[in-house]
């Protein structure tokens, strides 16, 4: 086993790109920079919301001076209608050629029928992997302005919530060993939970450094009661955590981190967990700030190119009516500013546009509640883009 300042080393050789952003960034402040972005709409409202962050964009471009070029591809349901398959070669072509892919949101109960092997969720789960995306971070806060919007009690509220959950995205239970099987009760179905050493090492890495910009303190979430892979995953982060001494490391089995985020969601600042957890944990942490439409998520690997999405489904039953909620994608397309491309005055025009619009009572319909009229989604973002050419 390699002593851990040869682990730091080797690390830092093969994902030094999370060290450089959370140390100050990979690029040059204020240089013109041209970029290739992918853009994989989707289903439902994805082509709405991701437009609308094109539109942010060619604005930040226009007033930084810098040149985006954006090239859209197929993937999810409407893939499968015009090619056959989830995820055409043309569209991992395009996301591989691209310093940067924005994506909308893929399936709809329109292909819920379809085989399991061609499902819309299915290319979302290869072009991740493909992409070599094991990271994905998401934030969640109550904005001070939406606080009457979050379902928790006003004392618990007042106490502040700002989680970053750190999710490993490439292994688990989702990309395990799966099939069926003659079993005790007859035929049942099997889906394998397994992790690797170096899986666990590199998104404890991930999660410690983010730490250290923020409050330093990681809650590592497992099931080390009852699972093995659970074991050694909390071995490991114990282990990571001796290289990272300032940092407050706490355990939390699953079924009780879920019960905390409504209890005391103050608690917890960094949140590092499994595929499966994150992937229930973070919608939760969702539906605490009040409206998942207004969380967006980065998806990281070992390079500065990324992936970045909301964290909500297509809505299909909104889609075309002017209802959906962009902010989440624009906060992601900032999110991207900041992780993939180093522009952090860039990202933060966007996030303090974002801040405006909310402060100055300007609302979506699903965070309107009785009192505030709801703009529709073009009408939010003409909005956004006049404060970010104001500023």
């Amino acid at each position: 086993m390699l002593k851990p300042i040869a682990d730091r080393m080797a690390f830092n050789k093969l994902y030094g790109f999370f060290i450089k952003v959370r140390r100050g960034g990979t690029g040059i402040k204020g240089e013109t920079m041209n970029k290739k972005i992918a853009l994989i709409k989707g289903d439902g409202i994805g082509p709405e919301i991701v437009e609308s962050a094109v539109r942010v964009l060619e604005v930040v471009a226009e007033k930084y001076g810098h040149s985006f070029e954006f090239n859209s591809y197929l993937a999810g349901g409407c893939a499968i209608d015009a090619c056959g398959e989830p995820l055409p070669q043309e569209t991992i072509d395009g996301c591989l050629a691209s310093d940067s892919v924005i994506l909308g949101a893929v399936g709809g109960p329109k292909w819920d029928g379809v085989p399991a092997e061609i499902r819309p969720e299915k290319g979302l789960l290869k072009i991740r992997s493909t992409m070599g995306l094991y990271t994905n971070l998401r934030p969640a806060k109550i904005y001070p302005a939406l606080k009457e919007a979050s379902p928790l009690r006003a004392d618990i509220v007042d106490q502040g919530v700002d989680i970053m959950i750190v999710r490993e995205l490439t292994g688990g239970i989702y990309f395990g060993e799966r099939g069926y099987r003659e079993g005790k009760y007859g035929e049942e179905a099997y889906d394998v939970e397994a992790y690797s050493v170096t899986e666990i090492e590199r998104i404890a890495h991930v999660a410690f450094q983010t730490a250290m910009k923020r409050n330093k303190k990681v809650t590592s979430v497992d099931k080390a009661n009852v699972l093995e892979s659970s074991r050694l995953w909390r071995k490991t982060m114990e282990r990571i955590n001796k290289e990272y001494p300032e940092v407050q490391l706490n355990h939390m089995y699953v079924d009780n981190a879920a019960m905390q985020l409504v209890r005391n969601p103050s608690q917890f600042d960094v949140i590092v967990t499994s595929n499966i957890f994150g992937d229930i944990l973070s919608d939760e942490a969702s539906q605490i700030t009040g409206s998942i439409g207004m969380l967006p998520s980065s998806s990281l690997g070992s390079t500065t190119r990324g992936m970045y999405e909301p964290i909500h489904g297509s809505a299909p039953d909104i889609a075309g009516t002017g209802k959906a909620n962009p902010i989440a994608t624009i906060l992601s397309a900032a999110m991207m500013l900041r992780y993939s491309f180093d522009m952090e005055e860039e990202a933060k025009a966007i996030e303090t546009a974002v801040d405006k619009v909310l402060n100055d009572g300007y609302r979506t319909a699903d965070i309107a509640g009785n009192s505030a009229k709801a703009l529709n989604c073009t009408e939010i973002t003409d909005i956004i883009i006049s404060y970010i050419k104001g500023f």
